[in-house]
């Protein structure tokens, strides 16, 4: 495994794709708050709503439950720093497939976002350890990210429909996955945890009575170990499978 340095390049633009509101949060909080306090044009595109994240409430329908996770992912972006509006594909929770509808849904909003960078979902890691199985929207969006990625947003006529519409091709130059098993990148979030707890707080029907700050510390503190037994000097991070496409 080649492992790449803690400290990233400041990107100019950022695109976040992930399966559910909050996905972004636990796996890249920290990340997207520094970004965004260094400069960076953050965007988010969730492809589903969390329509049956209901954690327990037996009387939210889906519609409801849509609408209210989709105002905790505008309050949680905006307490990472991220100005722009986050973008929602409507596909439904639970249901999740790779398609080609959803690559060609995401390849469209890279081509018009045209990010440097575009942090998404390992979709390799199916468990982890003894105690969690991955939910399979996580693969799926994974998948479908990294396939609109290569081939369809930056070649032409992989897209000839969105080509001829004047919607130019693109190529993203770096990728992190979250949740993923092979990391070899640590982002150092020192300064930056008060942010990520903030923006998960914000996800009230899914926190529920659990305060994400002990947690988050915790997690942050185990990547940050495991980023020091490969040689980085950091005490707090975030880790990821880290891949770059070109100069």
């Amino acid at each position: 495994m080649t492992e790449t340095t803690e400290t990233p390049q400041q990107p100019k633009r950022v695109l976040i794709v992930m399966a559910h509101p909050d996905d972004g949060e636990f796996g890249a909080g920290g990340t997207i708050a520094r970004f965004t306090a260094e400069g960076a044009d953050v965007y988010y595109c969730l492809v589903t709503d969390g329509q049956v994240g209901d954690s327990g409430n037996e009387t939210i329908t889906s519609e409801e439950l849509a609408h209210v996770r989709q105002d905790e992912a505008r309050a949680a972006a905006r307490a990472l720093g991220v100005r722009n509006e986050v973008i929602f594909l409507h596909y439904w929770d639970s249901r999740l497939e790779p398609t080609l509808e959803l690559r060609h849904d995401i390849a469209r909003v890279i081509r018009q976002v045209r990010p440097d960078v575009v942090i998404c979902q390992d979709p390799t890691t199916r468990w982890s350890g003894q105690g969690y199985i991955n939910h399979p929207d996580h693969r799926a969006a994974g998948e479908a990210t990294l396939a609109a990625i290569m081939p369809l947003a930056g070649t032409r006529l992989a897209m000839p429909v969105e080509s001829a519409e004047g919607l130019k091709t693109h190529n993203v130059k770096e990728i992190y996955m979250t949740g993923t098993q092979v990391a070899d990148r640590w982002v150092d979030i020192s300064g930056y945890l008060d942010a990520k707890v903030a923006a998960l707080r914000a996800h009230k029907s899914q926190m529920g009575d659990w305060d994400p700050a002990e947690g988050v510390t915790r997690w942050a503190e185990e990547n940050g170990n495991t980023a020091r037994k490969h040689g980085h000097d950091i005490k707090q991070a975030e880790q990821f499978k880290y891949i770059k496409m070109g100069d």
